[in-house]
């Protein structure tokens, strides 16, 4: 019982259980949003008042399409709203406390045992290698077969 008491205290589990309840009620706004206004006004313009009263049968068996329909712009709108209101302001919100560029590098490896030693160091600490003229000496032949 104690670890069951300590799973639903934690915070995570606190939040997720209040945005399935919000969640929850704001797909049934979305709904009423969707069969109460939305669907008349497009009714208005394809003369069909109310969508969930379209329907067609096949061997006695009744296919509610209209409520198919409904349900696709309930789902559609809420994508919509989901989108612009939630993940976009979001991903600008990453974006702008996102660090802009990767910190200089403070250590570099030895081209001997390839260990990591600090940026400015000429010897290696590992090996005991003169690191700073043999880097430089490298450098020098990449530089001389590029030019």
């Amino acid at each position: 019982m104690k670890g069951f008491r300590k799973f639903v205290l934690r915070g995570n589990v606190v939040d997720l259980a209040v945005a399935v309840v919000i969640g929850a009620a704001f797909g049934t706004v979305v709904q009423a949003l969707v069969k109460d206004l939305i669907t008349p006004l497009l009714g208005a313009f394809g003369g069909v008042p109310d969508f969930s009263a379209l329907f067609f049968t096949v061997n006695t068996s009744k296919f509610l399409i209209g409520d198919f329909i409904n349900a696709v712009l309930a789902f559609v709108l809420l994508a919509v709203i989901v989108y612009y209101l939630v993940v976009l302001p979001v991903e600008r919100l990453m974006d702008r406390f996102a660090p802009t560029s990767a910190p200089p590098a403070s250590t570099r490896e030895c081209p001997f045992c390839l260990s990591r030693i600090p940026v400015k160091a000429r010897r290696c600490a590992f090996c005991t290698s003169d690191v700073e003229d043999k880097v430089q000496t490298a450098i020098d032949h990449i530089a001389g077969q590029t030019s």
